[in-house]
């Protein structure tokens, strides 16, 4: 039940500070590469005028990414790039260790069906994961898909969509690069085979079977909005009956879930990603009864999962950190609702019905714990947890004793557990066996306070036998909205940042999901500067206690992250050393206009609006690049086929940052023709890539690699 639904997520950090004084000792201070030229970009200013102001946009002509210039402009920017990062100083030891750490046996959490498991997995030797089938919890592994038939460059990935209830019939995507669309695929388990039926390429939120497997209910997202639509499994795809969605625009987020036992189709409208407002519908496919509301009146948001005609609801209606409601769809009005699990002071992350029970996880300042509930809500027992770090949603059948979930920190390699629901006991079903030493590292969570003195949450970690000097090279990472929560999980990049001596920083920003809804409306909208100064006070609490300092302090991050530090970099220069800025929006005037980024506009307002215009002008990163100012070094990062965050944002600033920074300093664009948002990228490439960022910040920080 853990949905994103297209949010600008993924994740990163980095920093810099030194005086104009400074700038011919800079490359020789901290970075061992000599200074390469900068590529130069023709300027074609093109005026708007907005609420009266005139806004002037040099590189708007950036924004064609199939023309000639454009291209020739992409492929000029990667030559800078690569003779910038080629032969840095312990390159190949990065790429080797981050090999060892990444190019393990990888197993994902599997799916029940019927004493059949259905799960991704990649072996050390693979470059992308396969769905695998495992007969029995003892059974063998078994190849169903495997992507590296699909294509001859590894760029089509596969993932599980559905599985029938029988485990007879698995739908299955396949992505190319990084894009958020796919094909949908149906495939015979016994006959090892793919069906007729398939599902093209489009933007998707979701598809699943029927129990008798003779429908698939979808929902596909174009330009003039999400629909949802009936396929009759083995009729040609043209034939399909549009069911709901009439009336939504294309700002609207809608998927649709069948209750167990199949009499029921949850209709699941959400205003834009995490929005304040979502809507519940549903149908009675018994008799092809009519869309019926459970509520589209109340702004708050309500995600149900529903046992025959029993619908569990998570909602924050009336409760900021989250409760669950119980609604009987055949007497669905209001006044029938039950609470089953009450508002606490944890927050409630997310839910799952698994034998017979409701397993809840929970952030408990920012630490997660499951609990286990009968459905009447009846306290059963809690999920121990060895140390900090975080739990995946549970997976499990209804019918079935057993439940799966997977647990990690940023230090500790996943391990998937198999609980049997009515015992509460637990066995080991997978551990990724990554060679770390996890008693060598250091993970503490520390409080700080912001500007306006709220109090925010940061994770660090690092060695134990690492001397706070103030001279570490450390490592900043935030994201800061759409409610999403960052809890310390397994990171190839955590581990080679602090096995180098380095301090690794999480810093739970406003924004985000950590502890409830209030916690997330304070970093949105007209609050969106909040986000910003709780990371500058998170960046100061590490050189006031002695961490690091602004010559040895990078940050990262990626999406809304990379808007994060996209305003960073630009409000306060003086903080950090370098940047990594992945997939980001940086132009926050225009940013609506393109692919799915109207999905957004609940939560960054939109420059239409005067008020709204103000605030994102303020802190648009693109628009408040100021000439002549000493820049952190700088990468971004970005690629073809991001479908979610348009590649414009990171070519036109590249070109705006090269133009005005003052220094030798590498304003640096990573642009793969290939990637995107979304996973799927081969392994050897994700290596490739991070050692590439690895080496660019260890230069930049002055590290020696070990």
């Amino acid at each position: 039940m853990r949905r994103l639904f297209f949010t600008p997520c993924f994740l990163y950090v980095v920093t810099s500070l030194m005086t104009a004084s400074d700038q011919c000792q800079a490359q020789d201070a901290n970075s061992t590469r000599p200074p390469v030229k900068r590529p130069q970009t023709k300027s074609e200013p093109v005026t708007d005028v907005l609420h009266g102001e005139k806004i002037v946009d040099p590189y708007r002509w950036l924004e064609d990414q199939q023309s000639p210039a454009t291209r020739e402009w992409i492929k000029q920017q990667n030559i800078y790039t690569d003779a910038m990062l080629k032969d840095l100083q312990g390159q190949e030891k990065i790429t080797a260790r981050l090999g060892e750490l990444m190019k393990v046996d990888a197993v994902g959490l599997p799916q029940a069906r019927a004493g059949r498991y259905f799960f991704m997995k990649r072996g050390a030797d693979q470059d992308l994961a396969v769905i695998c089938l495992r007969r029995g919890v003892e059974g063998a592994d078994e190849v169903l898909i495997d992507p590296a038939n699909l294509s001859d460059d590894g760029s089509k990935s596969v993932s599980i969509e559905d599985i029938s209830e029988d485990g007879k019939l698995l739908m299955y995507t396949i992505r190319t690069g990084g894009e958020d669309e796919v094909a949908i695929h149906l495939f015979d388990v016994d006959a090892r085979k793919d069906m007729a039926d398939a599902l093209p390429r489009a933007r998707y939120f979701g598809a699943t079977l029927t129990p008798d497997k003779k429908t698939i209910y979808y929902t596909k997202h174009d330009d003039n909005g999400p629909r949802v639509f009936k396929h009759t499994v083995g009729d040609d795809i043209a034939n399909d009956k549009q069911i709901f969605g009439d009336g939504y625009d294309s700002g609207k987020i809608l998927y649709a879930t069948l209750s167990h036992g199949g009499q029921y189709l949850i209709f699941h409208v959400l205003y834009g990603s995490a929005a304040p407002k979502s809507d519940l519908y549903f149908k009675d496919l018994t008799d092809d009864g009519p869309v019926r509301p459970i509520v589209n009146d109340i702004d708050a948001r309500f995600f149900g999962a529903a046992i025959n005609n029993r619908l569990f609801v998570r909602t924050n209606w009336e409760a900021s950190n989250g409760r669950i409601l119980e609604i009987d769809l055949e007497n669905p009005k209001r006044d029938n609702w039950r609470e089953v699990i009450p508002r606490s002071d944890a927050v409630i992350e997310d839910f799952s019905l698994c034998g017979g029970k409701l397993f809840v996880n929970y952030l408990d300042n920012v630490k997660s714990r499951v609990s286990v509930y009968e459905p009447s809500g009846e306290h059963v027992r809690d999920v121990e947890f060895p140390a900090l770090g975080s739990v995946s949603a549970v997976y499990g059948e209804w019918d079935s004793d057993e439940a799966f979930f997977s647990y990690s920190s940023f230090h500790i390699p996943s391990t998937i557990y198999r609980d049997v629901v009515s015992t509460g006991e637990r066995s080991v079903w997978a551990r990724l066996a990554v060679p770390v030493d996890s008693d060598q590292f250091q993970l503490e969570q520390v409080f700080i306070t912001s500007k306006d003195g709220t109090r925010v949450p940061m994770f660090l970690l690092y060695g134990k036998d690492t001397k706070l000097d103030g001279k570490n090279p450390t490592l900043l990472y935030g994201y800061g909205g759409f409610n999403v929560s960052l809890t310390p999980s397994f990171s190839a990049r955590a581990v080679s940042w602090v096995e180098q001596g380095g301090v690794y920083a999480v810093a739970n920003l406003r924004g985000g999901g950590e502890l409830g809804e209030q916690w997330h409306e304070a970093g949105m909208l007209e609050n969106k500067q909040n986000v910003f100064d709780d990371f500058y006070a998170a960046a100061r609490w590490l050189i006031d206690r002695g961490y690091t300092n602004p010559d040895r302090l990078a940050i990262a991050g990626g999406s809304n992250g990379g808007l994060l530090v996209g305003a960073a970099m630009t409000q306060h220069p003086e903080l950090f050393r370098a940047v990594v800025c992945s997939y980001p929006l940086l132009d926050m005037l225009r940013y609506h206009q393109f692919l799915v980024a109207r999905f957004w506009v609940p939560e960054y307002g939109s420059s239409e609006d005067l008020e709204q215009f103000k605030v994102l002008r303020a802190y648009s990163p693109y628009h408040n690049v100021k000439p002549g100012t000493k820049y952190p070094a700088l990468m971004l990062i970005t690629g073809d086929s991001d479908t979610r965050v348009d590649p414009l944002h990171a070519r036109k600033m590249a070109a705006l940052m090269q133009a005005s920074a003052t220094d030798d300093r590498p304003m640096l664009l990573h642009y793969d023709t290939k990637a995107g948002h979304s996973r799927g990228r081969p392994v050897s490439t994700q290596i490739e890539d991070l050692a590439y960022e690895l080496g660019f910040l260890f230069d930049q920080l002055g590290v020696k690699v070990k």
